[in-house]
């Protein structure tokens, strides 16, 4: 036999570029990351665990993610860069390994009144194409089908450069699909003239009603007394047509008032400029009540909230156009794409057919094309974000999850799971960060970092299989396989909130009563109708509080400490000790640096390129004043106490010189929801959805006069160690005579409720019913529903 024969039988050794199967990071010390190494097998699905605070998305998000984002942004040229977000180096020595990083996170998507599920995830672009080829009759481009278009006409003269130069009258027209009375938004709003004035008044007698407008304010009031335009002395309601006019409608027009350059313009365009232009959830609680006073938004009568010209809606395919196959569910859609036989755009329906089939196949075929996507929820804008990677033809991508199981019932966990492992299989690194044991479960490789939260968090407890976790001796580990039991006793309800004939949404005529002083679990699969039965039927106010996951409005300035009213008994308790003005103590006041002016960076404007957050050099990001930092309480300054965890500062200010009752009550309740690893100092916009809710409701629980909470999934984000903890706040809030009304999936909760009502039997128009109502006990016996069987699997029973 030849060598060469020989040669040929050996295993042919490893390219060099096939060693290269690890993300290695080394040294990470992002928030309290604590010099943390790790290596990560590429091309395969790792799950992140560990209790809430552990430090896992500083390590996945913000060190390996950010990093990846980072260096990719930097390869495009300065003035793209000025367009991009800001992103600095994380803190970490070595990172080694990385892929392109696509995150799919829980950040709810625009609440921009144009943007719908359609638009978000260019169905209906595919849409628009296919009425504009196969819609009788036929209107025009693909534009003649957007709400976003409008129709542009012009006319006018050309001139014709051929031969000799002639000029020739020309007509221009471009179709768009915008209704022209709502621009495309669906809504018209109304404004009530009573809320704004009283008209039995002259403006000299302060006539506004409207907040903030006092009479001898130089830019409201006084430039429409002193404009000349009106008779600052005469009775509104006595008004001459004319003056009503240019009171409500004038046109903005420059005029001096005692000598100073102003602004006129007619009260209803200054008011729809100054207060409906802004996000109703963040102006001032008074201000948002007399918005909802005053304005009132009903569907356009034009286009009856289609959003789309009568041109656009009289073109039809098979007898539906194009606002009809918006409204339909996405399930039945797809089904009716399905029907469509048209060789000539057969390739365009493959495509469109594909991506309905994907929004059916993650759980989200309940939704319609022109649902608002501001009105989606956290896990369900993240589902829709993953719709467009499902079918893409990347591979050796590094796809970065955040608990993509938020919103899921078990009954559609198992279906994400699929896809996740199906993103994996293309040769995707797929990084999960998570607490759910389903999840967990179809792991290849786990991180569990901690062992506790904030300061003692930071480190990896455990690297390797499922298996070695459960048998780990770390807070995951440990109660990996938990399981909560039935209650032997359930509590008896001290009356019902009746709701009768419930019908918003996918609701079906729906009668029940919701159980008050116990706890009472609405449940059921996404898409059942949970949220429609909660949102739409319990009224607001009253005693009732809603306790959701949406956004803190506030600055990068706010804090827990600020946002719980925190910080000033703790401002007074440090004036007091050293004899000197509370206003020191706020880094928002006297007491800020004078060079990042209380902010702790400074924010540097590079211009076109991107701009840069650096630590301030005079206060060292601590925010305040070198004098300010001489005072003392209990041995601390105000920027030490501000840096304390809430479990940290609960014991500082509970005993000895610093002892606080006021901040020692608030910082109880911050522990009771399980926030005691947060930092006070720490910037409102870095909390997660679950920390947003459960910071909410420890400032309602300091209220009074609140008797019925209502609780929007308040496991989102928890660790199972956690879970246990949040049962026992519950019971203690429906021990002290409240009413608790939460919308849950999570097993343990259901299992620990009191009254259980499960909405279904599916999601969207195969749901909206009432499917049982009565005892955890009673659903586990009957197995009659999808929650009741695998209630029943979690139980043991």
């Amino acid at each position: 036999m030849s060598k060469a024969t020989r040669a040929d039988r050996r295993p042919p050794a490893a390219h060099v570029a096939d060693t290269h199967d690890l993300i290695r990071v080394h040294g990470a010390r992002e928030n309290n990351l604590r010099d943390l190494s790790v290596e990560i097998p590429k091309r395969r699905l790792t799950v992140f665990t560990g209790v809430s605070g552990s430090g896992k998305s500083s390590l996945v998000f913000n060190t390996i993610a950010a990093e990846s984002q980072r260096m990719i942004n930097e390869t495009y040229s300065a003035f793209v860069q000025g367009f991009m977000p800001t992103l600095a180096r994380p803190e970490v020595d070595v990172l080694e390994g990385l892929t392109t990083a696509i995150i799919v996170d829980q950040q709810r998507m625009g609440a921009d009144t144009r943007s719908t599920v359609g638009t978000a995830t260019d169905a209906n672009a595919l849409l628009r194409i296919l009425f504009s080829r196969l819609g009788r009759p036929h209107i025009g481009s693909p534009n003649a089908f957007s709400f976003n278009v409008p129709t542009v006409r012009a006319s006018g003269a050309i001139t014709v450069e051929r031969g000799a130069s002639k000029t020739v009258r020309q007509t221009f027209t471009r179709a768009g699909g915008m209704c022209p009375h709502c621009e495309g938004r669906g809504t018209v709003s109304d404004i009530d003239l009573s809320q704004l004035y009283d008209d039995s008044k002259s403006l000299s007698e302060g006539a506004f009603t409207i907040p903030g407008w006092k009479s001898d304010s130089w830019w409201t009031v006084r430039v429409y007394a002193e404009s000349g335009f009106l008779d600052p002395d005469k009775p509104i309601r006595e008004f001459s047509k004319r003056e009503m006019e240019d009171f409500l409608h004038h046109e903005p027009t420059k005029v001096k008032v005692e000598g100073v350059n102003l602004t006129y313009e007619g009260l209803i365009p200054k008011i729809r400029k100054s207060f409906l232009s802004k996000d109703k959830e963040a102006m001032q609680p008074h201000i948002r009540a007399f918005v909802e006073r005053a304005v009132t938004f009903t569907d356009c009568p034009e286009c009856e909230g289609t959003r789309l010209s009568e041109a656009a809606r009289s073109s039809r395919i098979a007898g539906i156009n194009i606002a009809d196959a918006c409204a339909l569910q996405i399930s039945d859609l797809a089904e009716w794409v399905r029907g469509l036989d048209e060789p000539s755009v057969a390739p365009l329906l493959g495509t469109l057919g594909h991506t309905l089939d994907s929004f059916v196949e993650i759980g989200l075929g309940y939704l319609s094309l022109d649902r608002p996507s501001g009105t989606l929820s956290g896990g369900e804008a993240q589902r829709v974000k993953m719709i467009r990677h499902l079918g893409s033809s990347l591979t050796d991508v590094t796809y970065v999850f955040d608990e993509p199981t938020i919103g899921l019932h078990p009954h559609d966990i198992q279906r994400m799971n699929d896809l996740l492992l199906r993103l994996r299989d293309k040769g995707n690194t797929v990084l999960v960060v998570e607490h759910k044991p389903e999840a967990i479960a179809i792991a290849d490789h786990v991180v569990d970092l901690g062992p506790g939260a904030g300061t003692e968090g930071g480190t990896v407890c455990f690297e390797g299989t499922v298996d070695g976790l459960r048998s780990a001796d770390t807070p995951t580990g440990r109660h990996l396989d938990d399981r909560a039991s039935l209650k032997e006793t359930v509590r008896t309800s001290s009356g019902a909130l009746e709701i009768r004939g419930a019908t918003t949404h996918n609701l079906r005529e729906v009668d029940v009563d919701i159980p008050l002083g116990v706890l009472a679990v609405i449940t059921g699969v996404a898409g059942s109708g949970k949220s429609s039965l909660v949102h739409g039927s319990i009224p607001r106010g009253a005693g009732v509080v809603f306790v959701d996951q949406g956004a803190i409005r506030g600055s990068r300035r706010s804090n827990p400490a600020t946002y719980t009213g925190l910080l000033d008994p703790v401002r007074k308790a440090f004036a007091k000790a050293n004899g000197v003005k509370p206003a020191l103590f706020s880094a928002n006041s006297e007491g800020a640096c004078p060079n990042c002016k209380g902010a702790g960076v400074v924010y540097t404007d590079l211009g076109m390129m991107a701009g840069v957050a650096t630590t301030c050099e005079e206060c060292e990001g601590k925010r305040f004043e070198p004098s300010v930092l001489e005072h003392h309480l209990g041995g601390r300054d105000i920027s030490e106490v501000l840096a304390m965890s809430v479990a940290e500062a609960r014991d500082f200010f509970g005993t000895g010189e610093a002892r606080t009752p006021a901040a020692h009550t608030i910082l109880n309740r911050l522990d009771d929801v399980g926030l005691g690893y947060l930092r006070l100092g720490q910037p409102l916009t870095t909390l997660s959805g679950g920390e947003r809710q459960r910071l909410k409701l420890a400032t309602h629980m300091g209220e009074k006069g609140q008797s019925v909470y209502v609780l929007d999934e308040p496991t989102t984000g928890l660790h199972l160690a956690d879970v246990e903890q949040l049962l026992g706040l519950l019971d203690r809030l429906v021990d002290s005579g409240k009413s608790v009304i939460v919308i849950e999936h999570h097993q343990a909760v259901m299992a620990h409720a009191d009254w259980i009502i499960d909405l279904g039997p599916g999601a969207g128009h195969d749901g909206g019913r009432v499917v049982y109502e009565g005892t955890p006990a009673d659903l586990v016996a009957a197995r009659s529903t999808l929650t009741g069987q695998h209630l029943a699997d979690y139980v043991g029973a």
